[in-house]
């Protein structure tokens, strides 16, 4: 039988459990070039547009904090520039697909008018089209809220994860909604998502970065968990849970790697090198899955880990 929470856990306690297991997995530098001296990281996991696997991925600087999404192919070994391709002043990249048409976002981000490094809000926006080359603007979500991710579930319907800021003593949660058609994607319907209150305990956050629809019809959720220590040092971890959209249940959270298993590299700063963000994963069909993440917020990496979501099909199977 699936288990469901009944109680938050601290990251420190979901990291003690993880470790416990143990993990011989071992991550890989993925090298981006075309660039510059710009850092490639917070990827997404590759897509196939018009035939050919493309990933994309938050391009920056390493002493700002403006970036650009570019979309990536890969040559000899190495992901350049898709010719041709827009470029999009975002931040965090994902996509899924809602009845065949490509769906694509990022963090829109606005910084002061005096300051180009104090950023002063942000917000999630959607592009939509049959292809990255016909993408089109169609939808934002509120401001100050990252993390909005769509999911086409089995009956048609979308299936929508929300992250909520400051809300109910907590410093995020994560929300579900569904709507019935991309044109019901709107502030006020991602504004209306039930909260998912047993997840985070109040002085973390963590969001949602990808679903995945399984077998049985729950929804497999990649995301991410974090806290911060003193001096406003970070701690990020990918993280999995099973949302059962029939009931509004879900499983807890379960951590599926850690910044120890991806090689040694560069940071963006000091209080960002414990940071491992999910940008999506593979499911491969042989009973692993493939992480791409960003690592440090300077890097792209992936690591093949055993498929996170099997467990959780074969006991909803027993149900």
């Amino acid at each position: 039988m699936l288990a469901y929470t009944d109680q938050a856990k601290s990251s420190v306690e979901l990291l003690r459990e993880f470790m416990a297991e143990g993990s011989e997995a071992q991550g890989r530098k993925l090298t981006f070039s075309g660039v510059g001296n710009r850092d490639v990281y917070n990827i997404c996991a590759p897509f196939l547009d018009r035939g050919e696997p493309v990933i994309a991925g938050r391009v920056e600087d390493r002493d700002k904090e403006s970036s650009e999404v570019m979309f990536f192919v890969e040559r000899r070994g190495e992901w350049v520039p898709r010719n041709g391709a827009p470029v999009f002043a975002l931040q965090d990249p994902f996509f899924t697909f809602i009845a065949g048409e490509l769906v694509f976002g990022g963090v829109e981000v606005y910084f002061d008018g005096d300051d180009p490094h104090y950023v002063t809000s942000w917000r999630t926006v959607f592009y939509r089209g049959a292809s990255i080359d016909e993408l089109e603007l169609f939808a934002q979500g509120p401001l100050t809220m990252k993390d909005i991710r769509l999911i086409e579930l089995g009956n048609g319907r979308i299936g929508m994860f929300t992250r909520p800021m400051m809300v109910e003593g907590a410093r995020a949660l994560i929300g579900y909604a569904e709507i019935g058609k991309l044109e019901e994607l709107n502030e006020e319907s991602i504004n209306g998502a039930t909260l998912l209150r047993l997840q985070f305990m109040p002085d973390e956050w963590g969001g949602a970065n990808e679903a995945h629809l399984l077998e049985g019809g729950c929804i497999g959720v990649l995301g991410h968990i974090a806290w911060m220590e003193d001096n406003n040092i970070r701690h990020y971890y990918p993280m999995v849970f099973v949302f059962n959209p029939e009931d509004g249940r879900y499983t807890p959270i379960k951590l599926i790697a850690v910044r120890s298993m991806f090689p040694d590299g560069s940071a963006k700063r000091p209080d960002l090198e414990d940071v491992i963000f999910s940008g999506g994963l593979i499911r491969n069909g042989d009973g692993t899955a493939s992480l791409y993440a960003g690592v440090s917020d300077a890097e792209a990496h992936v690591i093949d880990i055993p498929d996170p979501f099997l467990e959780y099909e074969r006991l909803f199977a027993q149900r």
